[in-house]
């Protein structure tokens, strides 16, 4: 009996570890493996197409330090999470609250309208939007053209050019994340809405005082997924309408590892410029669970 016990004990520790295994294999394989690769590969000179690789040390990462371009991609690639955040996390928070606290009829349309652009592929949305905006025969233009004003030509216009491809950015992401704040916020108890408004608190501070703090936990997960997503989701508008111009002015850190390897084969310093990028977001991320983590409200 003891033997059997013991042999049901062990089945009983292996049985999780051996049905986790697979995602942990599949985990290693497209995660693990492509970071080490990385890694390895920003020691070296190598253009994907010779058989040798020269070895090089840290001769790619000193030549990304010494080249002016690479803060100038760093300033665009904050510049970018500045400006995605506004839209996408405190845009999406104030109309959550609107329209859960504030508006009380047609809720499922405006839910409708707000997501749909969501399920529209970003490619379809930057040739759209690139045409809505040319600043000579677009809807834009002609708008503009009737009150005697003149639109620049924002694809060569620094600054200018990441805002506009962040709000094409935006009109995908900005549905999904609605949706998940407004299920934050609608979380909230109504009771204690109630007894705010009771007191005749003002709505502002009830949603300071009351609805961000007591949906925080959503407002995390929405703050993380701006950040990490949108970088990922400009690529589409900066590759289909810039490449990254005017002279690098709407390049960010990740369409510039892309240009690098995949444009240039400099396979080495385009993996040295992912290590680099990829360390800033781990400080992010530190800094992010060190300060703001610890405000975070979970109700249970």
């Amino acid at each position: 009996m003891s033997k059997k016990r013991s042999i049901y004990k062990i089945k009983d520790k292996l049985t999780p570890h051996l049905l986790i295994l697979p995602s942990i294999l599949a985990f290693a394989l497209f995660m693990f493996w492509p970071l080490i690769r990385t890694i390895y590969l920003s020691f070296f000179s190598w253009n994907m197409v010779k058989p040798t690789k020269i070895f090089v040390g840290l001769n790619n990462y000193i030549e990304i330090f010494n080249n002016p371009l690479t803060y100038k991609i760093m300033g665009n690639t904050f510049l970018y999470i500045l400006i995605l955040l506004l839209i996408n996390f405190v845009a999406p928070y104030i109309l959550s609250f609107i329209l859960s606290v504030v508006i009380t009829k047609a809720k499922g349309f405006y839910k409708s309208i707000i997501f749909l652009p969501s399920v529209i592929s970003l490619v379809v949305g930057s040739i759209l939007y690139l045409w809505i905006l040319n600043p000579i025969s677009g809807p834009a233009a002609v708008i503009a053209n009737w009150f005697g004003i003149t639109l620049p030509v924002w694809t060569k216009t620094d600054g200018l050019v990441i805002v506009i491809l962040s709000i094409i950015t935006s009109w995908k992401i900005f549905g999904y994340n609605f949706i998940v704040v407004l299920a934050g916020v609608s979380g909230v108890s109504n009771e204690v809405i109630e007894a705010a408004k009771l007191d005749n608190i003002p709505m502002y501070k009830i949603f300071i005082d009351i609805i961000i703090p007591m949906s925080s936990a959503t407002g995390i997960y929405v703050l993380i997924m701006t950040i990490v997503q949108g970088l990922q989701y400009v690529f589409t508008p900066i590759k289909v309408i810039t490449q990254g111009g005017p002279n690098y002015a709407s390049s960010n850190a990740i369409y510039n590892v892309y240009q690098e390897a995949f444009v240039l084969y400099k396979t080495g310093t385009a993996s040295a410029f992912a290590i680099i990028t990829m360390a800033l977001f781990i400080v992010l991320l530190i800094l992010e669970f060190k300060y703001v983590e610890k405000g975070v409200h979970y109700e249970n």
